[in-house]
Formats: C-alpha cells, sequence, structure tokens
C-alpha cells in the first residue's frame, strides 16, 4: 500500500512540473537522466521524457543521450513495478491487463525487454503485471534498462539526424 500510494504521489508531482521539465535539460546528460527519470516515473499519465530525449539528440552526443535517459527510464519504470507487487487489486480487473499479463508471465523479462523497447503507452501496464506476477527485481531492472537504451538511444539518433534529413528533403 505504500508504494502505492508513492507513485500516486510522484505521478501528481511530474504531472505538476511537466510544463518546467526543460530546465533539467540545461544541466546536460544528468538531466536528461532526471528528466527520463521522471517522466517515467508516472503511471498512465504522460511526460515529456521522448520529447526531451529527440531534442537533446540534436545538441549532445546520442549515445551519451541514450545512455542517460535508458537508465533514468529505468530506474523511473520501477515505479508501475512497484505499485503492481504491492497494489494489484487495482488493475488486475483490465482489459490491457489481461491482454499483456500472459506475455509477461511467459516470456518473462523477455517480454519486458520489447515492451520497454517499443515506444508505447502500454508498457506501464506490463510493469504492473509484472510487480504483480512478483518477477525477480533484477530480471525486471535489467530487462527494462535494456529496452529503455534501446528505445532512447533511437530518439537521440532520430533528434541528431532529423534536421539533416529535412535539409536534404528540401534539397
Amino acid at each position: 500500500m505504500l508504494a502505492l500510494l508513492g507513485v500516486v504521489g510522484i505521478t501528481v508531482f511530474v504531472y505538476s512540473i511537466r510544463d518546467r521539465v526543460e530546465e533539467f535539460a540545461a544541466f546536460g546528460y544528468p538531466g536528461i537522466f532526471l528528466i527520463a527519470l521522471l517522466a517515467n516515473a508516472t503511471i498512465l499519465l504522460p511526460a515529456p521524457g521522448a520529447a526531451i530525449v529527440y531534442a537533446m539528440g540534436a545538441i549532445f552526443n546520442p549515445i551519451g543521450v541514450g545512455f542517460a535517459a535508458g537508465t533514468g527510464g529505468a530506474i523511473g519504470e520501477l515505479s508501475g513495478y512497484l505499485a503492481g507487487f504491492g497494489g494489484q487489486a487495482v488493475i488486475e480487473r483490465t482489459d490491457v491487463y489481461d491482454r499483456i499479463k500472459p506475455w509477461v508471465d511467459h516470456y518473462g523479462g523477455w517480454a519486458i525487454m520489447v515492451l520497454s523497447a517499443i515506444p508505447n503507452p502500454l508498457f506501464d501496464v506490463a510493469g504492473l503485471a509484472a510487480g504483480i506476477a512478483k518477477m525477480r527485481f533484477w530480471t525486471f531492472l535489467f530487462s527494462v534498462w535494456i529496452g529503455q537504451l534501446i528505445k532512447m538511444t533511437l530518439f537521440a539518433y532520430a533528434g541528431r539526424y532529423s534536421l539533416e534529413w529535412l535539409a536534404q528533403f528540401l534539397n
């Protein structure tokens, strides 16, 4: 119950500062880490993490941006895992949960890695399902970290090369 209340508190806090999140980017890679951590700590409410990573990829080294954002994002996703560990009755009654839970049960860390590597709004449900299934903490964290590294690095590279692609397209 305490984990669920903590997650709700983090979600409300991040949602309340969503307009000021760009200010963290002025702190370089630690700021990118913090943005990703906060954006991924919310549950079921959107935060502008991927858009900031995209923009920061045009300014900083995309590998560094991907690493900072992927690591922050993985740690942030622990909020959903911990909420699932402690508050399973809230989410277990949804259709989305019923679709994702068998994947998490059958494929374990591989499902978490794939679901976290692709941009989708349903990863929070996967994190909750992993917590409910009592997936080992380190398995969850490692799997989500690899998936987040892949996704955030791709966003950063897209930000780096999008202006070049646009310039080539317009010429």
